[in-house]
């Protein structure tokens, strides 16, 4: 037995050994290429402190960021069929569905809940990117109905949170069905007078900008976003014509007047609160204090009258 070679060495390898880095503890942001610790970016809530790009942010995340405290209470949404179509491309459609079902822990792309921001009861329907790209199938409409019944059962605001590449091709015109479902559904909560607000969210395409996603009484949209129906590239390709610097960004849509606002992450929830507030709660914001009003009695001379 070599000594040397069996013992010491190994203590010497062991402690000159570069450690392995774990590979989550630092993120590359996609638009300045800034390398941001993990610990920052989660401070930061998923912007880059560098050029302010906004990261996609997990659902469930945003829905702790949203609600007072971060306490909200999720809904069961209806059963659907899974694979109406049997359809199948490179994969079975059902074999992806468990895939995504497996890798997020959620049963399709949508999460209901209900609870408060700012004191105001609300309920919010928002979409999981990480689910099939936050398509929408069967489920997710059913989804936006249940959201939409839910808020006038309650009479509290919708807020819709999309993150969607669209109609979800599998389930054929089945998915895109669920445009007129959602229409018809958010047209319910606007007929009982109920706000109906809409944060825009990177990307919000497809069927999905061209159905509930644009019908917001009022339209919020993060910093950046992507909001459209078809890709810039195949609008280019179609009219042959090059688009707009910023086309289908959400600043470029705010400056053509089709959102109302452009809201950075870390003050949206202070302006859905304002927003909120001001929509359900009209009253004045402190105790109303009566003044002294001076007026003239029957003999011409003043009196103080209080009311």
């Amino acid at each position: 037995m070599n000594w040397l070679t069996n013992f010491v060495r190994p203590k010497i390898q062991k402690l000159v050994r570069p450690k392995e880095v774990p590979d989550n503890l630092w993120h590359k942001c996609p638009h300045c290429g800034h390398m941001i610790f993990h610990r920052d970016l989660e401070k930061n809530l998923s912007v880059c402190q560098h050029c302010g790009h906004h990261m996609r942010l997990p659902v469930k995340r945003r829905l702790e960021l949203l609600f007072d405290g971060g306490d909200y209470q999720r809904i069961e949404l209806p059963k659907t069929v899974a694979d109406p179509l049997r359809f199948r491309d490179g994969k079975r459609y059902s074999d992806r569905l468990k895939d995504a079902q497996s890798k997020t822990g959620e049963q399709d792309a949508i999460i209901v809940a209900h609870g408060r921001i700012g004191g105001v009861n609300v309920v919010v329907a928002a979409f999981n990117f990480d689910f099939m790209g936050g398509s929408m199938g069967i489920a997710v409409g059913e989804g936006l109905v249940a959201a939409a019944e839910l808020a006038v059962l309650q009479e509290a605001p919708l807020i819709a949170v999309p993150a969607s590449g669209g109609a979800r091709m599998q389930e054929g015109i089945l998915s895109l069905m669920q445009m007129a479902r959602t229409t018809v559904a958010i047209d319910r909560v606007k007929e009982k007078g109920l706000p109906y607000i809409v944060l825009l969210t990177d990307p919000t395409t497809g069927g999905v900008s061209a159905s509930f996603a644009m019908l917001g009484d009022i339209q919020i949209a993060e910093p950046g976003a992507v909001v459209g129906f078809a890709g810039a590239r195949v609008i280019e390709t179609t009219i042959r014509e090059k688009l707009p610097e910023g086309f289908q960004r959400a600043e470029y849509l705010l400056d053509h007047g089709m959102i109302d606002m452009v809201v950075p992450r870390t003050r949206l929830r202070d302006t859905l609160i304002q927003i909120l507030r001001l929509l359900r709660l009209p009253g004045p914001a402190g105790e109303v204090v009566a003044l002294p009003v001076d007026l003239p009695d029957d003999t011409g001379e003043e009196s103080a009258v209080r009311g």
